[in-house]
């Protein structure tokens, strides 16, 4: 029987006074023995927390006490261990950072895509007059995603506005978006419909809520999640891998950090190569004087990198 939880969740709501709140809810944390990382912005709470199970007990009820989150919706992983190190709360502009700031033109408490449960989001997808868009990163997309899932290109999710016009050919269709928890489908389907497209649709509670109520079936590969998991299994019914080692080729679904601090790249890495290279993605970094201890796992506690600064592999190929 596992002896922690892990709580993924986000609720887009005002915020008064964001910072202060913040603060205080730092305190809260820590008073509950919790770990875990927390946005907070004035539009809304991203966060995933982890604890024993009393103290993620105490936490849930707390804030859904208070009348701001009352549409907030936990989604509870039973794990062996705490998913994180340390507790951060963190005051932001947004709860994911997309760019969109202007709230007459994207504000998720006003429109959206209409939000689909599970079951109705695996009715729909394989009709004729559907696209299942991911708009997630490609790291993510990478280690798993739906079968004849629409991909994009971008390293943050702040790029996807940019890439709109590449989703053009697909006006007349239905767009179902999806992404890890919901979060940031809320801002890239109100988007969406922003720019024209008239339907629009969401994954209501993400990928880990098909996982948990429809199975799975069809989520190709893992899905990433932001603690020390780095993946999770999704798929119940017909499982399967897709990501390949970056080194070597290999079949592999095991995703990790680059060791190097100042590199600290998400790529998938078999466990010959993980040991081979010391967790590193390239022969530069494993060099790095900076190089952090591999333990096999691939996840440190972040360090950040020095703003204005190559990553290794992008210094080496110059």
């Amino acid at each position: 029987m596992a002896n922690y939880q892990t709580l993924l969740y986000y609720c887009y709501t005002t915020i008064a006074e964001a910072e202060q709140f913040a603060a205080d809810h730092l305190k809260f944390c820590k008073s509950l023995n919790l770990t875990g990382r927390i946005i907070v912005a004035g539009e809304g709470l991203n966060g995933t927390v982890s604890g024993i199970a009393e103290s993620c007990r105490a936490y849930m009820d707390a804030v859904k006490a208070d009348s701001r989150f009352n549409t907030l919706e936990f989604k509870i992983d039973e794990v062996d261990e705490p998913s994180f190190v340390k507790m951060h709360v963190r005051y932001k502009s947004e709860i994911v950072h997309s760019g969109l700031r202007n709230p007459h033109i994207i504000n998720p408490q006003q429109q959206t895509g209409k939000h689909l449960e599970p079951a109705e989001f695996m009715a729909m997808k394989d009709d004729e007059d559907v696209i299942i868009l991911d708009v997630r990163s490609d790291y993510e997309h990478s280690v798993g995603r739906f079968k004849n899932a629409v991909t994009l290109d971008i390293e943050n999710f702040r790029d996807f506005p940019s890439k709109i016009n590449e989703l053009a050919q697909f006006k007349d269709k239905k767009i179902l978006t999806y992404c890890t928890g919901g979060i940031k489908c809320e801002k890239a389907s109100a988007l969406l419909l922003h720019e024209g497209f008239e339907n629009v649709y969401q994954l209501h509670g993400g990928i880990i809520k098909y996982g948990k109520e429809a199975g799975g079936k069809d989520f190709d590969g893992k899905c990433y999640v932001f603690d020390n998991r780095l993946t999770v299994d999704v798929n119940q019914v017909n499982p399967t891998i897709i990501s390949t080692c970056f080194n070597c080729g290999a079949t592999t679904d095991k995703m990790i950090n680059c060791a190097n601090p100042e590199c600290n790249e998400h790529f998938t890495q078999c466990q010959a190569c993980g040991w081979q290279m010391d967790g590193c993605c390239s022969d530069a970094c494993q060099t790095h004087p900076r190089k952090r201890v591999y333990d096999g796992t691939g996840y440190y506690v972040k360090v950040p990198q020095p703003v204005g600064k190559l990553k290794l592999t992008e210094l080496s190929a110059e």
